[in-house]
């Protein structure tokens, strides 16, 4: 039975004065700082068994820096690794749209009941990397220095013993006490963490973590934290049962030609099965006899499944004769119904191409009636037909939507959906793994190597397309490798002897001119010719024309729904003015640029005064615009952008994580832009 989360224990758990924590009385054993050092120096310099056993450390701590040290972790390391740039973390939060929606009111609580205590409270997602913390704000801003914000990375592979990556690994409530931690960057805090389960099937999605400096230990801090758990699994509970009871309402009104004496099995966006009513005996009896006795599986991956005809496609085998209907919750594909008629009924739609609905659905995903970007969609929908063509290179600047194209290429496939689709962006390796993430490793081939081997991108999108982003950053030296792979179809792992057949099409994209790379020789000139058998140049959003307000119009709308709010209505000098701007972030600058504005906007109406002030200075500067048409406008960018960081915050009443989610920042650049510009919360 879960208990609800006592207040009062939170804040006099946190909040009383601390002691120094030099010897505390911990699960009938003696902390002692000294003691613990030493026995984590012994480890280090390699002590004998018989020290080791004399280890004053709890079994779980010695056991998890046994675990570091083996797997070469630097016990030197100062902070946690940060995931990439806004983007990712923006997707991350997408895909754990459900774990941060049911611990908002815990977080939202116990934050406010944080602020002085030296706490503080983060979410990490199944993965080990913070979704989401809230407290004091002296202790979120030092968390800054080790990463211990949104983004970081607290898996026990990658930062040693800690709270989240141990409680990951261990299953189960932990405290991870100062001296306790691996890594010598971190033994300044204190931490307890405790995991979140899905109340469906039992998996980990999660973990909550109370940290601070070591004056607020105490003992019963991993029962706060397993409560805190226990109030989100509740919530996630009951966001699932909502969740259910909507998607059932949802097939009613979108299946009227549903019989009583048709099948019937209803999934979640997880492949989950919610719903199931007199289905075929072979599908009773035989696929789902198997598929009970193991609750994590899931039947069908719904979560990038944009066509219905590629829902049919990932289903298994024994599901193909049925007919599949979307079940979309606030305009997003949120769950499918599967429908199967009696043996002897008629099918209940036509018959239809599936290559050919899933091609016409993946070009209705780019928006725009230019005839060079129509140009560009033509050719990608010829190669994707085309079982000859087997690389295609792409090029567009930055934000052009070039990913758009090779997901084209994958849909009108004859294979579709159902192949492997993986996406790689060059410029994101280092350039020592370089080789093992294309092509794979054999067990223990370097230094840091997987004890059981990895396969590379090759092998994992075999059957599919594999996708370069920009390929021109591919170091020289691996490049004749990749040319290699792509003549002899052939696939050898570092340090493997073995040779792996492959059948995959490349769609290799880039921002560079890699013809002016192959004559300054930044690039071999044998590949290029090789991955650009086909190309398509993605025409930049400036010479698009239109297509900028039939875009504008597009992300204004999706954007509205998002936020359950009306459409943005645009003033004929604002869209005069976005028809003319150059646009050097291309369509993904424009989507930013509508989100900004619904959240910065005022009563529904965009003017001229409410656009950058860049856009207003190139317009000008350009000869688009009339300046009589223009409001005054002073300052600069740098003076707009902290004009509406206090604007956002005076909105919010200072609370800083309400504001970076208005703003659509990050909570550290939230905090970074309130340095930069010395602006205090508490005088806004």
């Amino acid at each position: 039975m879960t208990r609800d989360i006592d207040l009062d224990d939170i804040r006099t758990s946190v909040a009383q004065p601390g002691r120094q924590a030099q010897n505390l009385s911990v699960a009938n054993l003696d902390y002692d700082e000294r003691r613990t050092m030493r026995a984590w120096e012994n480890l280090l310099s390699g002590a004998s068994d018989q020290d080791r056993a004399r280890s004053p450390v709890r079994s779980l701590i010695h056991d998890s820096w046994h675990r570091c040290a083996t797997s070469g972790i630097d016990a030197q390391q100062n902070e946690a690794p940060l995931r990439g740039g806004r983007d990712e973390v923006e997707h991350l939060a997408y895909l754990n749209r459900e774990l941060l929606e049911a611990a908002r009111r815990s977080f939202f609580t116990i934050g406010r009941l944080l602020e002085g205590t030296g706490a503080m409270l983060v979410l990490a997602d199944g993965e080990g990397t913070l979704i989401d913390a809230v407290g004091d704000e002296r202790t979120l801003h030092d968390g800054m220095d080790i990463h211990l914000a949104v983004g970081g990375k607290w898996t026990e592979d990658v930062v040693g013993t800690n709270g989240i990556g141990t409680a990951l690994w261990a299953g189960e409530p932990v405290f991870v006490h100062a001296a306790e931690h691996f890594c010598a960057g971190i033994k300044a805090w204190t931490c307890a963490g405790a995991p979140v389960r899905d109340p469906f099937d039992g998996r980990i999605i999660g973990v909550v973590d109370l940290s601070g400096h070591p004056d607020i230990f105490r003992p019963h801090n991993t029962a706060l934290v397993a409560a805190a758990a226990r109030e989100i699994e509740k919530a996630l509970a009951d966001q699932q049962s909502e969740e259910r009871t909507r998607l059932l309402e949802a097939f009613i009104t979108s299946a009227p030609r549903y019989r009583r004496s048709d099948g019937l099995m209803i999934v979640d966006r997880h492949g989950r099965v919610i719903y199931k009513a007199n289905l075929p005996r072979p599908i009773e009896g035989g696929f789902l006899a198997s598929f009970s006795g193991a609750p994590a599986r899931r039947l069908v991956e719904l979560t990038g499944a944009d066509s219905l005809q590629g829902l049919v496609s990932q289903l298994p085998q024994e599901f193909q004769t049925c007919h599949v209907n979307r079940l979309e919750l606030d305009g997003d594909l949120r769950g499918a119904a599967l429908v199967f008629p009696p043996v002897s009924a008629p099918s209940l739609v036509p018959a239809v191409n599936p290559a050919s609905t899933r091609l016409n659905e993946a070009k209705a995903a780019i928006i725009g009636d230019s005839s060079a970007l129509r140009a560009a969609v033509d050719i990608a929908c010829r190669v994707s037909q085309s079982s000859d063509v087997t690389s295609l290179l792409i090029e567009g600047e930055t934000g052009v939507g070039k990913e758009l194209f090779a997901r084209l290429v994958q849909q009108g496939s004859p294979s579709g959906s159902n192949a492997p689709f993986i996406a790689v962006n060059c410029g994101a390796i280092t350039r020592e793994l370089f080789g093992s993430e294309l092509f794979g490793h054999a067990p223990g081939a370097f230094t840091g190597a997987s004890r059981e081997g990895k396969p590379g991108v090759f092998e994992l999108a075999n059957g599919g397309v594999l996708s370069l982003d920009e390929i021109g950053e591919m170091p020289l030296d691996i490049q004749p490798f990749l040319l290699r792979v792509l003549e002899d179809r052939v696939v050898t792992r570092i340090g493997d002897s073995r040779r792996r057949p492959i059948d995959v099409r490349l769609v290799a994209s880039t921002n560079r001119e890699l013809k002016q790379e192959v004559e300054a020789g930044r690039f071999r000139r044998d590949l290029f010719y090789r991955i650009s058998t086909v190309s398509i140049r993605v025409p930049p959003l400036r010479e698009r024309g239109e297509d900028v307000l039939l875009l504008l119009d597009h992300f204004n709308q999706k954007i509205a729904a998002r936020m359950q709010r009306e459409p943005l209505v645009f003033t004929p000098q604002v869209l005069d003015h976005l028809m003319v701007y150059r646009w050097p972030g291309n369509v993904r600058e424009l989507r930013n640029l509508v989100e900004k504005l619904h959240v910065l906007s005022h009563g529904g109406s965009v003017g001229l005064a409410d656009l950058p002030a860049e856009i207003i200075r190139s317009t000008c500067r350009d000869g688009h615009a009339q300046a009589s048409s223009l409001p005054a406008v002073s300052g600069t960018l740098e003076e707009a952008e902290r004009q509406a960081i206090r604007e956002v915050l005076a909105a919010e009443d200072g609370n800083l994580s309400r504001a970076a989610r208005r703003l659509g920042v990050s909570r550290p650049t939230l905090y970074r832009k309130l340095d930069q510009y010395g602006i205090r919360r508490g005088f806004v």
